[in-house]
């Protein structure tokens, strides 16, 4: 069964999303462009490294986009509660509608979702139990794109040879310092940001909390049972294959978790 496109209505959402979509489609034209073709035409660098560029940049791509219309698990509207679990489910004050513990409702889609993490506009989305681990693969993949597009504007001015052939776009070769000082600026930019949401993301599958369970104080349960990492890892990837987690086109699949692990509060 195919995943569910979840289509969120926000302007503002759609304006952060097309931001991050332009500057994608701007280091991706001109890097290439302006760095990687000139100096493979010159035998500066290789094949392997203009490959890898596109590579990146079609994994960072495909995760944003998927993450951005997956449904990051809505709650159906009559969800229907096995007798075993109810216990495990709570009344949600503001949709009136049942909902498991650790589910959140947000206000700018207008239900709830489950294991919420938070809402992220940057993707024009939540992110949830379902689509957690695509948000997870955007920012490892943003991460890797941004590194090597900073490394190539170094070394274009400071370690590769010069271009000898003067022969593309007039435009861009007279405005080559404009383009790579723009392509470094929103590379420092997206890159710091990038890193500390990555590493509080990673942090909290670590620790199994949420977001929003850090910024309320509600998960503090020391008596909790404490999982391995694989486990929070594997639970949020959907499979305890440790490289699928870094592959964006498959379909995820809720693993089965321990009895002694589920539902704890």
């Amino acid at each position: 069964m195919g995943q569910r496109i979840h289509f969120v209505v926000d302007p503002q959402g759609w304006c952060c999303m097309g931001l991050i979509i332009f500057v994608w489609l701007y280091n991706t034209i001109f890097i290439p462009k302006v760095i990687l073709f000139p100096h493979y035409e010159e035998g500066n660098i290789s094949v392997v490294a203009v490959l890898c560029y596109y590579f990146c940049s079609l994994f960072c791509v495909a995760s944003l986009f998927r993450a951005s219309v997956a449904d990051p698990g809505k709650l159906p509207e009559n969800p229907d509660i096995p007798i075993t679990e109810r216990e495990h489910w709570e009344l949600c004050n503001k949709c009136n509608m049942m909902r498991p513990k650790r589910s959140h409702h947000c206000s700018r889609c207008g239900h709830c979702v489950r294991r919420m993490d938070h809402h992220c506009p940057w993707i024009n989305n939540c992110v949830g139990e379902d689509n957690h681990w695509l948000f997870l693969q955007l920012c490892f993949y943003t991460q890797i794109l941004s590194s090597y597009t900073l490394i190539l504007d170094f070394c274009h001015y400071y370690y590769f040879l010069p271009l000898k052939k003067e022969n593309w776009d007039v435009f861009v070769f007279r405005h080559e310092l404009a383009f790579l000082r723009i392509s470094a600026f929103m590379g420092v930019i997206i890159l710091g940001g990038i890193s500390r949401l990555f590493y509080t993301q990673l942090m909290g599958i670590f620790t199994d909390t949420t977001s929003i369970e850090k910024m309320s104080n509600c998960w503090e349960d020391t008596s909790r049972p404490q999982k391995p990492w694989q486990q929070t890892f594997s639970e949020v990837f959907g499979t305890h294959w440790k490289i699928l987690w870094f592959i964006p086109f498959r379909q995820r699949q809720p693993l089965r978790v321990p009895y002694h692990f589920a539902n704890h509060d």
